[in-house]
């Protein structure tokens, strides 16, 4: 049984061309996106991709954690390939802790128009809102929200290494499991607090400071987790066809695959619920956002946003065969993935680039170089220990798991 990880040439070598050509692009980028409106869309594109894929590999810290407090044994045979994921949290987290920090201290006010505080003064609305959307109050949630995701991820990652060591009785097992559910608990706490409630409203929804939807960070929620379990799809089939992961079967992937169907309807019951509301009530306040988005020139992506992110993983991931079909499922995953990633686009674009469209030579650019962190990073970490934990009470489960 193949158990040890290694790193193939071929696939370090494209994470690291990847990495290349998003620097690349980044410099590029600097220097042809001249003017006040090229560096508004440098440090946008720089936003959108920090804060999704951050959002996406914290994915698999909260994967880990809901199935630890549900007792959910069916995905140890692949634990170890979300902890591996979770570990590009202190590295994307650094990065979009860099990038928030500028967008602050260099007053980047047509992304974030709240920093002015002169503006501020002459608006009713972001005067009212002044006592969150000011610069000391977001950062010190975004230093500590970073924080807490970057230390309980490592936590995590640590106990579960660790407990390879050890020699497995009832009482050692009874101890692993309560104190993997204490912290897994402390995590879910962090998360709810944070990619559910204030984080999103902060990072993303303060780019158009007018607008405010109560829904807003469950949606971001359901689309970074979606996109999450995607990645995690993607690696496990990639280990099985390589012949690692033994214990993984058809089972699994059908598994990762109803994620993938399940959440795909969760995310557009709420695109529609935030929709249909602000559509219906036609309040102007409310319709601000929708209208550059959906009549503007973002209104061919608005609607390909909705047939990338419903319509293709509800036509072709409803029949079980094809939750079952490794490649099937691997092209859903880089197709739900791409979708989410536009997503991001059309809620930060509209707002920085004055509803104006252009090509997104830039922010694909940028986001190509973060898919190559999380592939380097991912693969390194696989190395880091058995790509099975054997010592896990609940192995045997998931083992004999069938759908």
């Amino acid at each position: 049984m193949k158990d040890q990880f290694v790193v193939p040439a071929r696939l370090k070598t494209t994470s690291i061309v990847l990495m290349a050509v998003g620097l690349l692009t980044l410099l590029i980028g600097k220097f042809a996106l001249g003017g006040e409106h090229g560096d508004t869309r440098f440090w946008a594109g720089l936003l959108q991709n920090s804060t999704f894929f951050l959002m996406v590999v914290l994915t698999s810290t909260f994967f880990i954690s809901a199935t630890t407090l549900a007792h959910g044994g069916w995905q140890i045979a692949f634990r170890r390939v979300p902890e591996a994921i979770s570990m590009v949290v202190p590295v994307l987290g650094a990065i979009a802790f860099v990038v928030l920090t500028c967008l602050i201290v260099f007053h980047k006010e047509h992304i974030y128009h709240w920093v002015n505080a002169e503006h501020v003064k002459h608006d009713a609305i972001l005067s009212f809102k002044s006592a969150f959307l000011n610069p000391v109050f977001f950062m010190t949630a975004t230093v500590i929200t970073i924080g807490l995701w970057i230390l309980l991820t490592i936590k995590l990652r640590r106990m579960s290494i660790e407990q390879d060591s050890w020699v497995m009785d009832a009482e050692t097992g009874r101890k692993l499991i309560w104190r993997n559910t204490v912290w897994c608990a402390g995590f879910i706490v962090v998360f709810a607090l944070s990619v559910g409630s204030t984080t999103p409203w902060l990072w993303l929804m303060s780019i158009d400071a007018h607008w405010f939807s109560t829904m807003y960070s469950w949606y971001t929620f359901a689309s970074t987790f979606v996109s999450g379990m995607s990645l995690i799809a993607l690696f496990v089939i990639y280990l099985k066809r390589n012949g690692y992961l033994s214990f993984v079967s058809e089972e699994h992937i059908h598994d990762l695959g109803k994620f993938m169907f399940a959440f795909s309807i969760f995310w557009t019951y709420l695109w529609f619920s935030q929709f249909m509301l602000i559509w219906y009530a036609n309040i102007p306040e409310e319709t601000i956002y929708f209208i550059p988005r959906m009549q503007g020139p973002f209104r061919p992506i608005f609607f390909a946003n909705l047939i990338i992110n419903f319509i293709l993983p509800l036509l072709i991931l409803m029949k079980r065969a094809a939750k079952r079909n490794f490649t099937l499922v691997t092209v859903m995953a880089i197709v739900v993935i791409s979708g989410h990633w536009l997503d991001f686009f059309q809620m930060v674009a509209p707002g920085t680039q004055n509803n104006e469209l252009h090509f997104p030579w830039y922010e694909f650019g940028v986001g190509l170089g973060f898919v190559g962190i999380i592939i380097f990073v991912t693969l390194h970490q696989l190395t880091k220990a058995s790509l099975t934990p054997k010592t896990h009470p609940y192995l045997k489960e998931s083992i004999i798991h069938q759908v």
